[in-house]
């Protein structure tokens, strides 16, 4: 029996094994690629180690690809048959439960299992950094923050993961709302360590959701060297600093970091940040005709078959910026038919029904220019989008196309609505004042709407 680095014991690993274990979720907690090497080295030295078949099995299910996926089942499967789970420490049989139950397709389950593990052994880092990507994956807030929250007084500041366990913390404390306590746990994550750059992304989206772009794009700047290379995160990052420079009105800058690292991307993480850029760029009237179809071409693949209904969304994104109507109209038909399957207890289809499908439907309906169509399916869900997963800042892709529908079909109580929510949670938004300002002018009211343009170029020209 052996004992990883956080001071839990193991079966079925050698020396060796142990170390690569280790190691792998060091680079896990650190999104680096090599964190598949070192479960694939660990696994080459001791085949049966249970620990790291679950490790290798979290990472392909936690992809969002139906592939990887496939891949992941049949690997966990051949180990299952070789297996004698009666042998297994109770630690090790709770994970490959939840494995099994992240394989049928039950996130809620597998993440209140995973839950129950940290409840007994919250120095488990790899049931916390799971649970918190399902967490993220099923728009849980409260579990983003508490999960990890409830594990921390088990650590201590000189374990060489008690960083990223606070910007795990971070991120789950934004995303519940709570941006002061945010701020300073994920800037305490990034002191204790440069590289976390899940702590560095916890701070992005506090600025993000306050409004605060110039501060953004300062702290990215000057921790350019520390989140941009080494981890397969940084086409992410690089997202949020295009966000940043929409906030501020600078599309050309955006546009060059779409296309010096969102570009030309293939997984489903990289495609959907593409798509959500050149999203917000098609709300603002942005012909982005040869990115569209770049984008479209590379989704196919990843959407053949069901599997995460927020990828789903993104995909119909690009089809409709490329002006490729009928294949969003095809992927839709086949959500459609996939939901009156039976199968119980996978999380996706209830996804699918409640948000994927009226989205997907609403985002076709506003390439048509339907845009009363699009507001009657967005707004009665606009409470309940976070059931698919993503983030408030990804999430608010729906939410502005929702807002530009509104303006666009004349429904001006609604867009009044939206318009005094925006600009009262985040008066420190261009974007706000600018959407206040269109719906002033449509209403003919033409001194306000003015007053809030020189509210939004005072808010530019001072960040």
């Amino acid at each position: 029996m052996s004992t990883d680095q956080h001071g839990l014991a193991m079966t079925g690993a050698s020396a060796a094994a142990t170390r690569h274990y280790d190691r792998a979720i060091d680079e896990l907690l650190h999104f680096r690629s090599e964190v598949d090497a070192e479960t694939d080295a660990a696994l080459a030295d001791s085949p049966g180690f249970p620990m790291a078949n679950v490790l290798a099995a979290y990472l392909g299910l936690l992809t969002t690809e139906a592939a990887e996926a496939r891949t992941a089942r049949d690997r966990f499967d051949a180990f299952r048959r070789q297996a004698d789970e009666s042998s297994l420490l109770p630690r090790e049989r709770a994970h490959v439960a939840a494995v099994r139950t992240l394989l049928a397709g039950d996130l809620p389950a597998c993440g209140a299992l995973l839950a129950e593990i940290t409840t007994a052994h919250p120095r488990d880092a790899l049931a916390l950094a799971a649970g918190h990507q399902l967490d993220f994956f099923t728009g849980d807030a409260r579990a983003l923050r508490d999960r990890v929250g409830g594990a921390l007084t088990a650590w201590h500041e000189d374990d060489p993961h008690f960083g990223h366990l606070l910007g795990m913390y971070a991120f789950g404390l934004e995303e519940a709302g709570h941006y002061d306590r945010s701020e300073e746990v994920g800037l305490r994550a990034v002191e204790l360590n440069r590289r976390d750059v899940w702590g560095i992304h916890a701070v992005v989206h506090t600025y993000e959701m306050q409004g605060r772009f110039g501060e953004g794009v300062r702290y990215l700047d000057a921790r350019l060297d520390d989140w941009s290379t080494g981890t397969f995160f940084n086409v992410h990052t690089w997202w949020h600093y295009a966000l940043y420079a929409l906030e501020a009105g600078d599309v050309e800058r955006a546009l060059a970091v779409h296309d010096a690292v969102l570009a030309g991307g293939r997984t489903s993480m990289e495609l959907l940040d593409a798509a959500a850029l050149l999203w917000r760029l098609l709300l603002e009237g942005s012909d982005q005709h040869e990115r569209w179809q770049a984008l479209a071409d590379a989704w196919p693949p990843l959407v053949a078959e069901p599997f995460y209904a927020f990828n789903d969304m993104h995909a119909v994104m690009s089809y409709v910026g490329a002006g490729r109507i009928g294949e969003a109209e095809k992927l839709i038909a086949s959500r459609e038919a996939y939901t009156l399957e039976s199968r119980p207890g996978v999380a996706n289809v209830a996804m699918t029904l409640r948000v994927g499908l009226p989205v997907c439907r609403a985002l076709v309906a506003y390439g048509r220019g339907d845009f009363g169509t699009a507001v009657d399916l967005l707004y009665p869900i606009r409470h309940r989008v976070n059931e698919f997963g993503g983030s408030h800042a990804q999430r608010d892709a729906v939410q502005k196309t929702l807002l530009e529908a509104a303006l666009r079909g004349g429904r001006h109580e609604v867009a009044r609505v939206l318009v005094s929510e925006r600009v009262s949670v985040r008066p420190c938004s261009p974007f706000n004042w600018l959407k206040h300002a269109a719906l002033a002018d449509r209403l003919g009211d033409h001194a306000t709407a003015a007053t809030a343009r020189q509210k939004a170029t005072t808010l530019i020209t001072t960040a």
